[in-house]
Parts: C-alpha cells; sequence; structure tokens
C-alpha cells in the first residue's frame, strides 16, 4: 500500500476570494439575466442598464 497519499487541503486564504466573489457573480448574473424589474426596483436607470444588458448578451427579454 505504498501509493495511497493522504489527501491535501485546501488553505482558506485560496478558498476566500472564491467563496466571496462566487455569490456577487451569482447576484449579478441573476440581475442582468432573469430580473426584469422583480429585484432591481430602484429606479429606471438600473432597470434599463440590466435591459440593455439582456439585449448585449442575446438573452431574449420581452
Amino acid at each position: 500500500m505504498s501509493g495511497l497519499t493522504t489527501p491535501s487541503t485546501i488553505p482558506l486564504p485560496r478558498l476566500r476570494p472564491w467563496l466571496l466573489a462566487v455569490p456577487v457573480l451569482l447576484l449579478v448574473a441573476y440581475l442582468v439575466l432573469m430580473d426584469n424589474g422583480a429585484l432591481s426596483q430602484t429606479g429606471a436607470y438600473l432597470h434599463e442598464l440590466m435591459h440593455d444588458g439582456r439585449h448585449l448578451l442575446g438573452v431574449p427579454c420581452h
């Protein structure tokens, strides 16, 4: 059994940026691709920005 190795652990400092970035990126993807004003009720500017982003990505929104 000399071919067995112990699994290595991922150090927290290398994992922390991903733990912070993934939820932010998922929120941005939701706002751009699927929101249609349900969450972005902060004004017409944000709604129009997300609407134009959908058109830029080719996502149908009408």
